[in-house]
């Protein structure tokens, strides 16, 4: 039987425990996470979305819970913590503001040298991860900063992509792009995960996008799962979802509107 590569277990996150602010964020968090899938992560704002994604890589420890990365506790030390962040890629939410490096070829190359790689290991993973992200080669030596915010975010993403996770896990890749920016970034995440068979989980606020890229999706609700399923029984789940202050994919909509007025719609 299959190991899942990631998994977590009861995951539990309190914040400011013993104190006036102390707030759960999460709470009986069990996920599932194998090579190949593409896990869509929705909930209205602070349902615990972000939360659980920094749980994913070590970034934040549970209050209670387990993280297992191929069976073994994650934060059973410090090497395995380390670790974790190589085999785990997170991309946070705008994650071009983590640009530093005087050209886009050292910014994408910052990652796989702290991996300890050879210089021509790191040159090939760096091209690589540009031409999965659609970065030019005439973008290479240019500074980050004066790119376009589309192709900042490309960057960022070619940064994490260059040390070749096994996850890839993405907190909302396309906030702030214009629509033709969402499309050929969500693009290269596809191209990603189809050519490497890397998993991806993202949190998205676009239900179109949920229904149009992932296999699977996990719906949360005031730091629970509360729907987890592929996308036609998560959608199937209209009402429940409207409850929790989210919608349908525009086509859903249309499907059951059609289907209150009589017209017969397949799926």
């Amino acid at each position: 039987m299959e190991t899942p590569v990631l998994k977590t277990v009861k995951l539990k996150h309190v914040y400011s425990p013993g104190t006036p602010f102390t707030t759960t964020a999460i709470e009986d968090i069990d996920l599932e996470i194998y090579r190949g899938d593409f896990i869509a992560i929705v909930g209205h704002t602070g349902s615990g979305k972000s939360t659980l994604l920094q749980h994913l890589n070590g970034l934040l420890r549970p209050t209670e819970g387990s993280v297992y990365l191929h069976g073994e506790d994650m934060y059973a030390s410090k090497k395995s913590m380390r670790q974790a962040a190589f085999h785990v890629g997170l991309v946070f939410q705008y994650p071009e503001y983590q640009l530093f490096e005087d050209t886009v070829r050292l910014d994408i190359a910052f990652g796989p040298k702290n991996m300890g790689l050879s210089d021509e290991e790191v040159a090939a993973r760096v091209a690589e991860a540009a031409g999965f992200t659609g970065i030019p080669e005439r973008y290479m030596d240019k500074s980050p900063f004066d790119l376009s915010g589309g192709q900042k975010r490309r960057v960022a993403i070619a940064g994490i992509i260059a040390m070749r996770p096994e996850v890839l896990v993405l907190d909302e890749p396309m906030a702030g792009l214009d629509p033709q920016g969402r499309q050929e970034v969500m693009e290269n995440i596809r191209a990603y995960h189809e050519s490497t068979g890397a998993a991806i989980v993202m949190v998205t606020h676009s239900m179109d996008d949920a229904a149009r890229y992932a296999k699977k999706i996990t719906v949360l609700s005031r730091g629970r799962i509360a729907l987890s399923g592929t996308p036609e029984v998560v959608f199937s789940h209209g009402e429940e979802l409207q409850a929790m202050g989210l919608g349908v994919p525009a086509a859903v909509e249309l499907a059951d509107a059609l289907r209150r007025r009589g017209v017969p719609v397949e799926g």
